[in-house]
């Protein structure tokens, strides 16, 4: 089920070299061991290996795995997997993650101190503008010049098609992350020429038109909803990612968009597709590559796709203090993550016997954190493992098998409900509760978890997103479009470096521009206040 992701180590390097500097591009290398473009594809079965490349980008962190000729340098190679900087962007910088080490900056994020020169900012900004660039090479050698070009044609030229609008909706969910958290951008498409130039920065509301379009018109050409090979987008991963971008087109562009919100969600719903899992827990196991509920998850393997990041990063962190690794998977836990107080507080109950999304280990944990560095202040997270949903242990007991749930039916039911709160029409409040008393009777094992009519509110669903979601990088996103992230409507510990939580500068609602990239590229222009 996990081929996309098994053989990419093979042919990771081609994109490092598949650019000649050579005038004429007839001309083939004299080292017989150089790659480029021009000899690559002469085997049709390249595309499919080089669009694996694409998704592996978002799984592993270099050309070897689990380290070694890392994609991106300056940074340990884990700290620069793709994944794991966004995790690091979008919930440590919330009341849902503290982290307990000391690696240079690391705490700055969750005190929303951090600056334009911050090692972990800078290299979720290269991760994101290298996977954008290799997106980009693909689109180049799939035009239909290129493939006349090579004679390509009949099945194999459909199927290449496909892979085309696989690599562009790769291409726009990058893009939406680089939208969302670091706002006006550098920008570059297949039209620009390969080469040593400066890139123009795109403005956040045509960066915002740019990615719908572009989904818009890919919808079609990808797989239908549910029928690609796993781990691979089909139309419904574009409608779930047209969804997100259109629930916070407001902060965006300024213009609400929660009507075409509703409508994406329900495609999704509608397709038929998808159901919730049963068990919540075995979402976030290593067989949740059969759940029914996973619309585009990040795909890992503990034999082939070896990395520092990912969910490998996410079960070893998690687990220190008095947890027993075993009951995770491992063998080697690394004592750095937990979460505040705020966050356990939105349950009534955290033995998770009421609602068993309160997953949390108590023992030997204090609840309030005086100290971040310690692994024992706040409660401890056991949300991902490396077990299987009847207890079997991963492939390997140090990499982690388990796949991470980038979009799932849970956080579009979600959405929904806020969009026709907000006023999207084609949805209706009855529906709305509808889909989040599903979501709490999983969680809840009965009704008695139901809320009515009257219950339902924005603050309720930020909540419920909260209990549904966490962990899985949503967190920052939310509190963004709510705007709680910064300002003193809500605090969390340690929020502005102060232990009961303060309000911060507006500033930290976007990521700066790395003070290395403006340094490079007089073009760009740093995000206000910093």
């Amino acid at each position: 089920m996990k081929y996309t992701l098994k053989y990419t180590i093979a042919i990771a390097g081609i994109f490092l070299m598949m650019v000649s500097c050579l005038k004429d591009l007839d001309t083939v290398p004299i080292d017989p061991d150089a790659v480029t473009a021009a000899s690559v594809y002469d085997d049709p079965a390249s595309y499919k290996m080089v669009l694996a490349k694409l998704y592996a980008g978002l799984a592993v962190s270099g050309q070897q795995g689990p380290a070694g000729q890392g994609d991106i340098s300056g940074i340990d190679e884990g700290f620069g997997q793709y994944l794991r900087g966004y995790w690091y962007m979008q919930e440590l910088t919330t009341d849902e993650a503290v982290i307990a080490w000391n690696d240079q900056t690391i705490k700055d994020l969750h005190y929303q101190t951090w600056s334009p020169s911050d090692v972990f900012i800078t290299a979720f900004y290269y991760r994101i503008f290298y996977q954008v660039a290799v997106c980009n090479e693909f689109i180049r050698e799939t035009t239909d010049e290129k493939l006349d070009e090579r004679g390509v044609s009949g099945e194999l030229r459909t199927e290449i098609e496909t892979f085309r609008a696989e690599a562009r909706f790769l291409r726009a969910l990058s893009y939406w992350h680089a939208l969302d958290v670091f706002g006006n951008v550098p920008f570059v498409t297949e039209e620009d020429k390969v080469g040593a130039f400066f890139p123009e920065q795109i403005n956040r509301p045509d960066l915002y038109s740019y990615i719908v379009g572009e989904l818009v018109a890919i919808e079609n050409q990808l797989v239908d909803a549910g029928q690609n090979e796993y781990a691979r987008a089909d139309k419904a991963a574009a409608w779930t990612l047209l969804a997100k971008v259109y629930l916070n087109a407001e902060v965006y562009t300024g213009t609400a968009r929660n009507t075409e919100c509703v409508t994406y969600c329900n495609k999704v719903i509608n397709s038929g597709v998808y159901d919730l899992e049963a068990d919540y827990k075995d979402i976030f196991r290593t067989d949740n590559d059969n759940s029914p509920e996973v619309i585009f998850p990040v795909a890992f393997d503990g034999i082939h796709t070896r990395t520092y990041g990912g969910t490998t990063f996410l079960v070893h962190a998690a687990v220190g203090g008095d947890m027993n690794p075993a009951d995770f998977g491992i063998d080697d836990p690394w004592g750095g993550l937990r979460t505040t107080s705020a966050f356990v507080n939105k349950y009534a109950d955290v033995t998770g016997e009421t609602d068993s999304r309160a997953m949390f280990f108590t023992e030997g944990q204090n609840l309030e954190i005086e100290d971040m560095s310690l692994f024992t202040e706040g409660y401890a997270i056991t949300k991902w493992r490396n077990l299987t949903s009847t207890g079997q242990q991963g492939s390997d007991i140090y990499y982690v098998d388990t796949d991470f749930p980038m979009f799932r039916l849970a956080d579009v039911y979600l959405m929904y409900a806020e969009a026709v709160l907000r006023g999207g029409s084609g949805g209706d409040a009855g529906t709305a509760v509808g889909y989040i008393n599903m979501l709490r009777q999983r969680a809840y094992g009965d009704n008695s978890g139901d809320i009515a009519s009257g219950d339902l509110n924005l603050d309720l669903v930020l909540d419920e997103r909260a209990r549904e979601l966490f962990w899985e990088c949503h967190r920052r996103t939310d509190l963004v479009r709510f705007n709680y992230f910064t300002t003193s409507e809500y605090v969390w510990p340690w929020k502005g470096n102060v232990s009961n939580g303060v309000a911060t500068d507006s500033k930290y609602n976007l990521m700066p521009i790395p003070s290395a990239d403006l340094t490079a590229n007089l073009n760009l222009s740093q995000n206000p206040g910093y």
